[in-house]
C-alpha cells in the first residue's frame, strides 16, 4: 500500500529531473559547440553535427534520469522506512 504513494514522488523527480536534463544538455551544447544544437530535420545540419548532439543529449538525459530515479528512492526510503520497488522495510543508509 506504501508503495502507491512512492507513484506522485517518482513522477515528480522525472519532471524535474527532465527539466534539469535540458538545462545541462543546452548548457553543455553551448560551450562544445557555441550556439543551438541541430534538430535532426534541419536541412541545413550535417551528419557531423546532428549525431555528437544526438549523443550528448541522449548522455545527459539518461545520466539524470538514472539520478532522479535513484534519488527519489533514497528519499522515499529515507521518509518512509520502505525501498518502493521491494515493498519491505529498510535501513534508509
Amino acid at each position: 500500500m506504501i508503495t502507491l504513494l512512492y507513484k506522485p514522488w517518482s513522477i515528480l523527480f522525472g519532471v524535474l529531473g527532465g527539466l534539469l536534463a535540458s538545462t545541462l544538455f543546452a548548457k553543455l551544447w553551448a560551450l562544445l559547440a557555441n550556439g543551438e544544437p541541430p534538430a535532426p530535420t534541419q536541412q541545413d545540419a550535417s551528419w557531423k553535427a546532428i549525431l555528437p548532439a544526438a549523443a550528448l543529449e541522449g548522455a545527459v538525459y539518461a545520466t539524470v534520469k538514472a539520478a532522479a530515479q535513484r534519488g527519489s528512492a533514497q528519499a522515499f526510503a529515507r521518509s518512509t522506512g520502505v525501498w518502493p520497488d521491494k515493498g519491505r522495510a529498510t535501513d534508509a543508509a
